[in-house]
């Protein structure tokens, strides 16, 4: 998969893809990650599921979305004449449920890339994160690397002793490509009830907040493993994206700050190349990991 530039809109973030068309051209952005998806459809978490935290947001959306199968129906006939990387975020409770979630999508040729969350808790393992242990991280994903020849991406959690070794063990299995990373557990409470503010009593914080947190894990990764980094955390402004360059990201993700602005990714990719160009780079990718040079 190649990408036109290196600005993607983020998974949960960027709906389906299809919402954001009314704010710019999607061709305009180097790609998108849809909400992930599921086997069949998920209602979510309770509500409140969002909460407004200084320099970012906690979310307990739930993973909630329509399921693979209405996404096929429905959504992708839309997005056909859409020019840019359309990537397919996917979760499950079981192994077979990634490998076949891999497989029914490995037929739409519209579809760039799949990107595995393996922030998710195996039920067969007791309850255990997919992504915490690289054994289990080589497993599910040399599985769904035989279920499908697209792009496969691996959205690593955060939450790891060490990510390089995470992001080794994907690479070892066949991965073409790691986000790093996901959201970091977080809470909010209610001061006059006294209780959790969000229905589910913890989310996941994105945002500014997380930015410097996550460049560090792209920093520590970059140089471990032979495969590109997708750099996904606080990126707001087309410094964030410099800098996550620098760590050794060869692309980023745009989340939260669609939030605040819906053509935040569209204004990026513009401003990116205003960027290189007042400096006399004339290759985004010259930029990437020269921190560790």
């Amino acid at each position: 998969m190649t990408l036109k530039n290196p600005i993607i809109g983020a998974s949960g973030t960027f709906g389906y893809g299809i919402e954001y068309e009314k704010f710019f051209p999607l061709e305009s952005i180097g790609g998108f990650v849809t909400k992930g998806l599921s086997l069949r459809p998920r209602n979510g978490n309770p509500a409140p599921r969002i909460r407004e935290v200084p320099c970012g947001l906690i979310n307990s959306i739930g993973l909630e979305n329509i399921g693979i199968d209405a996404f096929v129906r429905h959504v992708l006939p839309r997005l056909e004449g859409a020019d840019t990387a359309v990537i397919v975020n996917i979760f499950g409770s079981t192994v077979d449920e990634y490998v076949e979630l891999a497989g029914k999508l490995d037929r739409f040729r519209r579809i760039d890339g799949i990107e595995l969350n393996i922030s998710c808790p195996n039920v067969k393992a007791g309850g255990a994160e997919f992504g915490k242990d690289p054994l289990v991280v080589r497993s599910v994903t040399a599985k769904v690397r035989e279920a499908t020849d697209k792009t496969l991406i691996v959205k690593l959690s955060p939450m790891v002793t060490s990510i390089a070794d995470i992001a080794l063990a994907a690479q070892d299995a066949g991965a073409d490509a790691v986000s790093i990373a996901n959201t970091y557990p977080a809470a909010a409470f209610d001061l006059r009830s006294g209780r959790p503010f969000l229905g589910a009593k913890t989310g996941g914080l994105s945002g500014p907040a997380i930015k410097p947190l996550t460049l560090k894990l792209v920093y520590d990764t970059y140089g471990r493993i032979g495969i590109p980094i997708i750099g996904v955390g606080g990126v707001t402004t087309v410094e964030d994206v410099v800098e996550y360059a620098l760590a050794g990201a060869n692309a980023v993700q745009v989340g939260t700050a669609s939030f605040i602005n819906p053509g935040t990714a569209d204004m990026l990719v513009r401003e990116l190349a205003q960027y290189l160009a007042g400096r006399g780079i004339r290759r985004f990718s010259s930029l990437v990991g020269t921190a560790k040079k």
